[in-house]
């Protein structure tokens, strides 16, 4: 389809106008195209060939408003570290409509009336890793916001502190951008009209099986809780950290959005920050799960006017258990474990196996993939040479062993069943930053083919061989800042 035969729809504006700005984008000059995904194209029916026009480039800089579309901007609020904000909204994102249920919206496309002290601006460096991490998510199982495209500039952008840099902007998708702060900010309006909107605008958008149910707005925090409770679990078994668990930066479609000072764990650290301005470790990665339940009992607070409070704060405490249920099924798939066989033996197996690497010094997703390239269970040297500290794993390996005997584990099955769950590549900071470097030189080479792996981490990619090694110690369990 060529982009002009794209249909959007605009689907907001039966809200009151004090909940979104219809807004003009403003557009960066010199821009240029540095990648867009053929896999996100599919998702709207994008024909390749209309990404590599200029009037593709003008659409991604809101030159080019496509027929239906009207740009807008969505007001919300928020706890940010805890902290309620009764303004905030899209600083710096324009919403553009929906096509086949896909919302686009830009990422530093310019100032609305909620940037605050901001710019309306995203660097080059943010834009890059937002555009190839969120395809890397979709590539591992985990739901996410997808991204089309990402474009570049000559257009200065100063950060306190910080270099000159240049501006970009990222085309990013989503089947909602509606976020618990949404409804924080909808509740604090004491506006219950507008309140049900919301809520049977959410339904209609990510739960459209709940419609004209009884008792549809707490099923659809049921729900949320249930796909939250999976998410985090996700998140853990792989490593991720998100690095500002916000409440306006919680999707109520269950998806991870807004990636800023993210980063997948390189050493495993229990308490691991990835945020520098997370000085308290309240985004730390353990405590993940405790924050997301947080949040969803400020969604629930929100709902209170038009929903049975207590009913949503009862159902709210089934959230860790089954966070720890999805937990465990994953991790006995990423060690090759029956999880009909799983019970106490296999969580405590997980357990020490945490403490293991930490003490070890492992990085983390490179050893679940040299286990997956185990010989047989009587040989794990190729696992231990790439740990700095052996003797903590060479005990683990005697209970992971004795735990295989005892469930009868056919090691071929085990084979097979880790080669499907533990990729070779995990798209790292230090990978990302190469890239940026390179892309600061105006050499984007390596931004497409970091996208080509996240986006196929499970396939052999030769010339990449060393991507797939630990992380090199200079470069591991950095922090970043909010403006990454």
């Amino acid at each position: 389809m060529k982009l002009d035969e794209l249909k959007v729809e605009c689907d907001y504006f039966d809200f009151d106008e004090k909940f979104y700005q219809k807004v003009e984008p403003q557009a960066l000059y010199d821009a240029y195209l540095i990648s867009y995904s053929k896999q996100a194209c599919d998702l709207i029916s994008l024909d390749y060939s209309e990404c590599k026009t200029q009037e593709f480039v003008d659409f991604v800089n809101g030159k080019k408003i496509l027929k239906g579309s009207i740009p807008y901007s969505q007001a919300y609020a928020g706890h940010q570290f805890g902290y309620y904000v009764p303004q905030l909204g899209d600083g710096r994102a324009i919403n553009f409509g929906s096509v086949d249920g896909w919302h686009l919206q830009t990422k530093g496309a310019g100032l609305t009336k909620y940037s605050r002290q901001g710019d309306g601006r995203a660097v080059l460096r943010s834009s890059i890793r937002e555009y190839i991490m969120s395809e890397a998510m979709h590539a591992l199982g985990i739901p996410t916001t997808r991204a089309l495209a990402i474009i570049g500039s000559n257009h200065p952008v100063h950060r306190s502190y910080e270099e000159e840099e240049t501006a970009a902007i990222v085309l990013r998708m989503s089947p909602s951008w509606i976020r618990i702060g949404t409804f924080e900010y909808f509740a604090k309006q004491k506006d219950t009209k507008h309140l049900k909107q919301l809520l049977d605008y959410v339904i209609d958008n990510s739960y459209s099986h709940l419609k004209n149910l009884d008792y549809s707005y707490e099923r659809f925090y049921f729900e949320l809780v249930d796909k939250t409770a999976k998410l985090m679990s996700q998140w853990m078994a792989y490593g991720f950290m998100h690095g500002v668990m916000n409440t306006d930066n919680m999707s109520v479609a269950g998806l991870t959005i807004d990636y800023g000072p993210y980063a997948f764990m390189d050493n495993f650290e229990m308490m691991c920050i990835c945020n520098h301005t997370d000085v308290e470790g309240r985004y730390s990665y353990n405590n993940q799960p405790h924050i997301a339940k947080w949040n969803l009992e400020v969604l629930a607070y929100a709902l209170k006017d038009v929903c049975d409070v207590n009913k949503l704060i009862e159902y709210l405490q089934t959230f860790m258990s089954a966070n720890q249920k999805h937990y465990l099924e994953l991790m006995n798939k990423r060690l090759g474990l029956d999880d009909n066989l799983s019970g106490d033996s296999n969580l405590n197996l997980v357990v020490s196996l945490l403490e293991a690497l930490e003490v070890s010094k492992c990085d983390y997703n490179c050893f679940f993939w040299e286990l997956t390239n185990i010989n047989s269970l009587e040989d794990f040297s190729n696992v231990l040479d790439i740990v700095p500290i052996r003797q903590p794993l060479e005990e683990w390996f005697e209970k992971y062993k004795d735990t295989c005997k005892k469930q009868n584990q056919d090691f071929e099955s085990m084979k097979k069943l880790m080669k499907k769950t533990n990729p070779k590549y995990v798209i790292k900071n230090y990978m990302l930053q190469e890239s940026i470097e390179k892309a600061k030189e105006g050499d984007f080479t390596l931004v497409n083919d970091l996208l080509e792996i996240a986006q196929s981490p499970f396939d052999e990619h030769k010339e990449f061989e060393r991507y797939s090694k630990p992380t090199p110690q200079e470069h591991a369990n950095l922090q970043l800042s909010c403006s990454s």
